[in-house]
């Protein structure tokens, strides 16, 4: 097209412009293809042949080995671990089988069983972890009680001899007695011939006490004797024996004498009865110390021992506590509430526990051996197996079994499995605790699956024999 002499070419920029970029990239093209002839024939000359044949099967073998080594050994189930495949399958709920690997457990140098868990999921699931103690572990006991008597002093009262009851001096039950006072008095026609006995001894001895002949005074000395002791077997009290001495006269009946301070709870006769050695006269309780029975259960006896502080409050005296001690822990358990007796021994001087009251027990034991110590919630049991979930690492839980002793106040002693100061999970542990189990039982498939050696490698080991038909024709 002719251009008019003087008009201006508006469209000259834009072909100078897209001419010049035509230009460049033809250049860099240029630029690349001579670099790449360049390393080619670097290749060429270094190795010897051609460098793309020669990476292109380092490739492809490395790829083949990766593959080769990610194959799976066989496919389990996701619920039930012990439900394996040899391929690819699906449970009754649709669910894929998990594939596992040969590296998944191998080489990994942890003990079987041992989870990571990222940063994220531990966060997510909850767990929580708790260090392992060594300190004292002690336990409060709580029971119910009943007050009685010390059956050490309580007395029965029985008369030696046959004989009538002539005076009833304490003649209702619960009485309060003092020791020695007078109970009754008691007449014996056997009493009377033995103080008639004595003092007929007694006049003997003043008649050859100045006898010449030793063995005569000696023998009157011994009839004296033998009479007083008599008397003294009867029980006849010693006022009555002196006071026979002195006047000469015999006493027609006898007292019966309260043996220490306390109340009567029996009285088992009346005025003019007949008694003999067999009848029981009195029941007498001394209550300035009382027992205190309480009923444990079989769990907490572990926790208990004689001398252990014991504390109890009753209905009977609102506000007030009593403090005593363990006396005694009874060594057989009640047949129908399978509970243990404890006795407990209380001062009571001013008689403010009387028997058969209710009591509330709390019985403080001194079990404080020092003992390492971790929250009860971190142990699980299943079966006879207890363990715990030892944090060895941020986020590996290494399990670990334990053998337990005695829990007390959310605490459990542990008395071989782990060291104090280790860390242990105490929630979520029972996940933690699946996925392990899970891991248990595919490293003990994985230990069976030993892979079958090939020929050559069996000829390399001298464990392949050759066929007789092959050694005939050697």
């Amino acid at each position: 097209m002719n251009k008019l002499p003087g008009a201006i070419d508006h469209a000259s920029p834009a072909r100078v412009s897209l001419r010049d970029k035509t230009n460049n990239k033809t250049g860099t093209a240029l630029a690349v293809v001579a670099a790449l002839a360049v390393g080619l024939a670097g290749g060429y000359i270094l190795f010897g042949e051609n460098p793309m044949q020669a990476i292109a099967p380092a490739v492809k073998e490395g790829g083949e080995n990766a593959a080769k080594a990610r194959k799976p050994l066989f496919y389990r189930n996701a619920m039930n671990p012990s439900v394996t495949s040899p391929v690819p399958a699906k449970d009754s709920m649709g669910m894929d089988y998990i594939p596992v690997y040969a590296d998944d457990e191998a080489n990994s140098g942890d003990p079987t069983g041992t989870v990571n868990i990222d940063a994220t999921t531990v966060q997510n699931i909850g767990v929580r972890t708790a260090r392992a103690q060594q300190g004292p572990l002690s336990r409060v006991v709580r029971a119910v009680g009943r007050v009685d008597f010390d059956e050490t002093r309580l007395a029965r009262l029985h008369p030696k001899i046959d004989g009538w009851v002539e005076k009833l001096r304490v003649d209702k039950t619960g009485a309060k007695v003092k020791h020695n006072a007078v109970l009754l008095s008691l007449y014996s026609p056997q009493l009377v011939s033995s103080q008639e006995e004595y003092l007929l001894a007694m006049k003997n001895l003043k008649v050859l006490e100045s006898s010449p002949y030793e063995y005569i005074r000696t023998g009157a000395e011994g009839l004296v004797k033998s009479a007083r002791l008599r008397l003294e077997l009867l029980d006849i009290p010693e006022h009555q024996i002196k006071e026979l001495e002195q006047t000469g006269k015999i006493k027609r009946s006898i007292h019966i004498h309260a043996p220490f301070h306390g109340v009567v709870i029996k009285i088992g006769v009346r005025e003019g009865q007949y008694v003999t050695p067999k009848t029981e006269l009195y029941q007498v309780a001394d209550l300035s110390k009382v027992w205190v029975y309480a009923e444990v259960f079989e769990y907490e006896l572990p926790w208990l021992k004689e001398g252990d502080a014991a504390q109890i409050t009753v209905e009977g005296q609102p506000g007030r506590e009593f403090h005593g001690h363990i006396d005694y822990i009874y060594p057989y358990l009640d047949m129908n509430t399978r509970t243990a007796k404890v006795r407990l021994l209380f001062d009571n001087a001013d008689g403010a526990l009387l028997p058969q009251m209710f009591a509330e027990v709390v019985l403080q034991s001194k079990r404080s051996k020092p003992a390492i110590l971790i929250p009860a919630e971190a142990v699980v049991r299943s079966g006879i197996r207890k363990q715990v979930f030892v944090v060895t690492s941020p986020g590996k839980f290494e399990p670990r079994e334990v053998e337990v002793g005695i829990t007390s106040g959310g605490k459990t002693q542990i008395l071989k499995g782990i060291d104090a100061g280790d860390e242990v999970v105490t929630s979520a542990q029972f996940l933690i605790d699946s996925e392990s189990s899970l891991r248990e039982a595919t490293a003990k498939m994985i230990s069976g699956a030993e892979p079958k050696k090939s020929a050559t490698e069996k000829q390399a080991d001298g464990e392949m024999k050759m066929p007789p038909a092959e050694k005939n024709r050697d």
